[in-house]
């Protein structure tokens, strides 16, 4: 059968065309819709600016065929074969491509909005300029594929191949591309704001001036990647993979990078405004200067030594931890939640909820602040449901007030300083707690229940790894043996609230305050 038969038999309502063998015809312009050409061999065949809306060629051969500004929309090509097709700006709307081989294919500004792409093969395929909005990839091969500027807003790409292949300019927002494979995949200036990217494979991707605003890289590996002068502002790099990354000039405002690992990597001129730098590990980097501004707009820069830069991001998260010689039971774990939401409401800076380790023995409730400079006013805010809170709060104050009035040459303006800033947040929190004493509020930070009846320590961790106990109940840890078996009373210390144990040295607490790190937002 040759083209000038075929359209003679579609005219007299002839659809059905299975099997067919059809190669090197001219069907150009020819109007095919609903025409069955499943498992036809169409090699060679030019079918440029036909009308194949519809039609089902599925495990079709096309290997070579002239499809360019072809109406493929709603066509089913599952499985089918176009090595090499020219199907430039043709249209693929919510086409079927399901398992079908398109390597080397020109597909130069095709649409393929909404089209069923999952695990095609568009191996070293020319896709530049494409439309693909929408459009189902999972498990597409893409290996070596030309994307550069094409349009994949919203597509899905779950677990695609998109080794080596080139995205730059590509508008990927909203984009699906968890678990993807991008090794050495070139997406320079690319938009993945909102992307999702989970779990992808980055390593030694040029990310270089990429927009990936507010996009998810949970546990995405970036090691070699090039992220130089990249948008991450509010991104999600939890887990992170960026060994030898060179984020230089990357704007990181807001974005959340804890548990990231950045050994090796760049970051020079980086954006770090509402960046937390705790729990990261940071060894060897580069870094002579960050941007800490708002706005990232250099207004707040700082300079660093290779010293200072290692110390700056590899700072360990600063924390108070209550421990309580008492193991937290369902009940008590109920007034403990409801006792600290009150406090909350009280003192909405106190934010996060604490960690809780409980053994057979022992409570830890561990609190991490945002800066070093609050460790004391936390200490002092969420001890208030225990017994031991007017002890430890005496000790507070005893500790403040013995360092600023010391007389002490070695107490250098900046360590002063800092100890001024403590004692006014101080202050305020002590007024505001004597304002709900007065309005008979103080009530509602009372439990009844045992639990915050036990003995007490309270220590505190700043961001250089400093530790201070602040406070230990003389009879800390010996409800854990039998006393009523111990016959000398001069072996049980005093328990009356009145008694206040010794404070840490004031050298100690110069020092703890000595190491702590500015707040830089």
């Amino acid at each position: 059968m040759d083209g000038e038969e075929l359209l003679k038999k579609y005219e007299v309502g002839q659809r059905d065309f299975t099997g067919i063998v059809l190669c090197e015809v001219n069907l150009n312009r020819a109007n095919l819709p609903q025409a069955n050409f499943s498992r036809a061999i169409l090699s060679l065949t030019n079918l440029s600016g036909a009308n194949l809306s519809g039609a089902n060629l599925s495990e079709a051969k096309l290997n070579v065929a002239r499809l360019s500004s072809t109406n493929l929309v709603g066509a089913k090509l599952n499985g089918a074969i176009l090595n090499v097709a020219n199907m430039i700006r043709a249209d693929l709307t919510n086409a079927e491509l399901i398992d079908a081989t398109l390597i080397r294919a020109e597909l130069i500004r095709a649409d393929m909005s909404y089209a069923n792409l999952t695990r095609a093969n568009f191996t070293e395929a020319d896709l530049r300029e494409a439309t693909l909005r929408q459009a189902k990839l999972e498990q597409a091969d893409l290996t070596g594929a030309r994307l550069r500027g094409s349009n994949l807003k919203f597509a899905n790409l779950e677990s695609a191949n998109l080794q080596r292949s080139d995205l730059s300019r590509a508008d990927l927002r909203g984009s699906c591309l968890s678990n993807a494979e991008l090794r050495q995949a070139n997406l320079s200036q690319a938009n993945l704001s909102g992307a999702d990217l989970r779990g992808a494979n980055l390593r030694w991707a040029d990310l270089s001036g990429a927009n990936l605003t507010g996009a998810d890289l949970d546990d995405a590996r970036l090691s070699g990647a090039n992220l130089y002068g990249a948008n991450l502002y509010h991104a999600n790099l939890l887990n992170g993979v960026l060994v030898h990354a060179d984020l230089t000039q990357a704007n990181l405002i807001q974005a959340d990078w804890a548990g990231a690992e950045l050994t090796g990597s760049s970051l020079t001129g980086a954006k770090l405004y509402g960046v937390s730098r705790f729990g990261l590990k940071a060894k060897d980097i580069t870094c002579d200067w960050v941007d800490m501004s708002p706005n990232g707009d250099r207004s707040k820069v700082l300079c660093f030594t290779p010293e200072e830069s290692q110390k700056f991001f590899n700072a360990t998260p600063p924390t108070v931890q209550i421990i309580v010689d008492r193991p937290l039971a369902p009940d008590s774990f109920m007034a403990l939640a409801s006792t600290y939401r009150l406090i909350w409401e009280q003192y909405p800076s106190i934010n996060l909820p604490p960690n809780i380790e409980v053994n057979h023995r022992r409570t830890i409730l561990s609190f991490q602040v945002e800066s070093d400079r609050e460790l004391f006013t936390t200490a002092y805010v969420v001890i208030i449901p225990f017994k031991d809170a007017k002890m430890l709060q005496k000790n507070i104050v005893k500790i403040i007030g013995g360092i600023q009035n010391k007389k002490n040459k070695n107490l250098d303006v900046r360590t002063s300083n800092k100890v001024t800033k403590i004692g006014v947040s101080l202050k305020k929190i002590i007024d505001g707690l004597q304002e709900i004493k007065k309005k008979n509020k103080a009530k509602l930070f009372l439990s009844e229940d045992i639990f915050f009846e036990g003995n007490t320590t309270i220590q505190m961790a700043n961001s250089s790894g400093k530790k201070l106990t602040v406070y230990q109940h003389p009879n800390f840890g010996r409800n854990l043996v039998n006393l009523a078996e111990i016959n000398s009373a001069s072996a049980i210390m005093p328990s009356s609230p009145n008694y206040l144990t010794a404070i840490p040295p004031l050298n100690e607490g110069v020092s703890f305050i000595k190491n702590f790190q500015e707040s830089y937002q």
